[in-house]
């Protein structure tokens, strides 16, 4: 690739016919005759910072806080509640092949990549190129503090420790202060800080490092921790993989998250993956996972997964354009917090949903490097260069998922020493997982199945009440327009009968020019008209006792309704009592498993107080040993001031005989032998008094 690619997104053809020139150019990361130096098992530490302190702390906060926590640092707080499964962790431990810096699982490679820790992570995607480096001149640690804390110079610097080789600070002064700080902002600052220390960075238990407190300086400068993650991922898996041992001080949490998203048919989030309050993190917290594998059963699925097993893509990965190489390297380098690594996303392309070719790994294997070892700095400066100038690619998805020529390589490509596939297993991985339900758990399911067929029947009853009222308020409606037409017809029907004496009178009184033939016919038409306005009386009464019988009935089913309703409702209760009686005795165990573990404890108190009691006791007789000690001291410095003010006199005094003895030398030297004598006999007193100056 000439500089005219620099910073543009590649054609996916052209990026292809690049890496398959280049890997026949410069070979693999491992050449032919290669022979591993790692160990066949690694028994790797995942021992993890205990976080509950920081999850009610988390807890007790308001939504709003919450809110201006995610605005910051994105989903981190997801990071607290997924639990670190140590048999996967270590069966996954036994697959990391370091010459490749990925999971090398049967015959599938995978690894975790930039843009899947960013989704992961819910970092916004115009941080992806500001990655991590490490300054030349690291700032102290003690002014870091203080800006990120907000604390004077006295307050920090008696809080720094010293751990093994490098400074930190105790996680519990930084709970007081998230607790007790006035400052809003600074409590999220310190409580992210936190999270970053004891959770992604998990170097010393219970403290936070030097190291990540320079990365955390730099978040709100836009750069984002992805890179930085991924490198100290790695550097640490590879590091216990070459020693056969080790603590794990990477994220667990977070490479567990984006495991079980490729290795679970979990439901698609279509849409939602599109949603702004949409998280990866949440979503995968909240789905259950089984914890009851055993690591040789972990490590067996994994030793014989094929590309059928696995979930590609993971489901809240948004397609888009693949970061496969910075600068001048052939791969993605990655700056970590203590050291440098690197990765190929061309390895890995159906992560992406992307056609697999022929990758370039040619150097992969020595990329991996400390910042204390020399000539660091030169090196994180390529990698910061790098960084400037990224280069990406389209995907392609059309055809198969692999070309013949990647399949080729892949089975001659050299590999460090992985568990190889074993050919004699051919067991499904839905049959090493399937496990028999336990009987709470058959009741459990039983009762919510029981729940929700009541449920749904007391749904069907309260319809059909709403539906038989409905019925009732309509049968009403009409037996009142009934009444009402009844009554209207008793009014006609006196009215006609009024209107039929009048007739029959005036009919008495006068002939009104009619005949009696014709009379009779008009009396037998208004005879007919009464009788039919009786029959629709009759009729009216025949649908008025009807709807009352109805009425009736429908009352009588709406009791029964009801009192099956509370059959109903009273059984639902039976059932949650049951299960609350359940939920009871679990708990009346735990209480006494509690009692037992308090019995212990004060058990142990007791004892602690009686030791406390023999140290004090000691302590009073060590005390009065002493006193005893400071005053024979004393008298023995009384006798010694006493002796040396005595031979301060003698000397004193031999030193006056000394004066006198050198005169009487020279008066008695040379009269006689007996002089001569006393002479010799006074010059050895002048000796002594020379020798008594020294006590003067």
């Amino acid at each position: 690739m000439e500089k005219g690619f620099l910073d543009r997104v590649e054609d996916n053809a052209a990026v292809r016919v690049w890496s398959e020139k280049t890997q026949q150019e410069k070979g693999d990361s491992l050449a032919e005759g290669y022979e591993s130096e790692l160990w066949d098992f690694t028994r790797i530490n995942v021992t993890q910072n205990d976080l509950r302190k920081l999850r009610e702390i988390w807890n007790s906060w308001n939504d709003e806080i919450k809110q201006l926590f995610y605005c910051n640092y994105s989903d981190l707080p997801y990071l607290l509640d997924i639990k670190v499964d140590k048999y996967l962790f270590r069966a996954l431990a036994q697959f990391w092949n370091p010459a490749y810096n990925c999971f090398t699982f049967g015959g599938v490679d995978l690894v975790p990549t930039v843009e899947e820790y960013m989704a992961l992570l819910n970092c916004p995607k115009i941080q992806t190129d500001r990655a991590y480096s490490r300054p030349i001149n690291v700032p102290p640690f003690l002014k870091k503090l203080m800006s990120i804390t907000g604390m004077s110079e006295q307050w920090v610097a008696a809080r720094i420790k010293q751990k093994g080789d490098s400074k930190c600070i105790p996680w519990g002064n930084l709970r007081d202060l998230i607790l007790a700080h006035p400052d809003l902002k600074k409590r999220v600052d310190v409580f992210a800080l936190s999270i970053y220390g004891l959770v992604v960075f998990p170097k010393a238990l219970g403290h936070i490092d030097e190291a990540v407190s320079d990365l955390f300086d730099r978040l709100d400068k836009g750069t984002t921790p992805v890179p930085a993650i991924l490198a100290e991922t790695f550097r640490s898996l590879s590091a216990c993989r070459r020693a056969g041992e080790g603590r794990f001080i990477g994220c667990a949490q977070l490479l567990l998250a984006w495991f079980h998203s490729h290795f679970w048919k979990v439901e698609k989030v279509s849409y939602r993956v599109f949603s702004k309050d949409y998280s990866p993190l949440g979503e995968l917290v909240a789905t259950s996972r089984r914890d009851d594998i055993s690591e040789e059963k972990w490590i067996t699925i994994l030793q014989n997964l094929q590309a059928d097993n696995v979930e590609w893509r993971a489901p809240w990965l948004i397609p888009g354009e693949i970061l496969y190489r910075c600068g001048n390297f052939d791969w993605v380098p990655l700056a970590g917090i203590w050291g440098a690594s690197g990765y190929t996303p061309l390895l890995v392309l159906r992560q992406y949903r992307s056609r697999q070719f022929i990758p370039t790994t040619q150097g992969l294997a020595q990329c991996e490097f400390s910042y204390k070892d020399d000539g660091y700095k030169k090196k994180v400066r390529e990698i910061s260069d790098a960084w400037n100038q990224t280069r990406r690619m389209k995907g392609f998805t059309a055809g198969p998922m692999t070309t013949p020529e990647y399949e080729w390589w892949w089975v001659k490509r050299v590999n460090d020493n992985i568990p190889k596939p074993d050919q004699g297993s051919t067991q499904p991985i839905e049959e090493h997982l399937r496990v028999a339900p336990s009987e709470l758990e058959i009741i459990k399911k039983d009762f919510e199945r029981k729940s929700s067929e009541f449920g749904k029947r007391i749904e069907q009853l309260e319809e059909e009440k709403m539906r038989l009222g409905l019925d009732v308020d309509i049968h009403k409606l009409e037996a009142e327009k009934l009444r009402k037409g009844k009554n209207k017809a008793e009014e006609d029907l006196d009215s006609l009968k009024t209107d039929y004496k009048k007739l029959r009178m005036s009919i008495r009184t006068a002939g009104l020019g009619k005949t009696s033939e014709q009379w009779r016919q008009e009396i037998g038409k208004e005879k007919t008209r009464a009788d039919q306005w009786e029959k629709k009386f009759h009729d009216v009464r025949v649908r008025e006792d009807v709807l009352k019988k109805s009425l009736l009935e429908s009352q009588n089913e709406k009791e029964k309704l009801r009192a099956r309703m509370v059959e109903l409702e009273r059984s639902l209760h039976q059932y949650r009592s049951r299960n609350s009686v359940i939920e009871l005795r679990a708990s009346l165990s735990r209480i006494e498993e509690l009692k037992e573990e308090i019995g212990k404890l004060k058990t142990a108190l007791q004892d602690g107080k009686i030791r406390v009691e023999l140290l004090e006791a000691n302590n009073e007789h060590y005390k009065e040993q002493l006193f005893r000690s400071q005053d024979q001291i004393r008298n023995r410095d009384y006798v010694m001031g006493e002796a040396v003010a005595q031979v301060r006199e003698v000397a004193d005094h031999l030193q006056t005989l000394a004066v006198q003895a050198d005169v009487l030398s020279l008066k008695y030297e040379s009269e006689s032998d007996r002089g001569r004598n006393l002479a010799w006999l006074l010059r050895k007193v002048k000796a002594l008094g020379i020798r008594a100056k020294s006590y003067m």
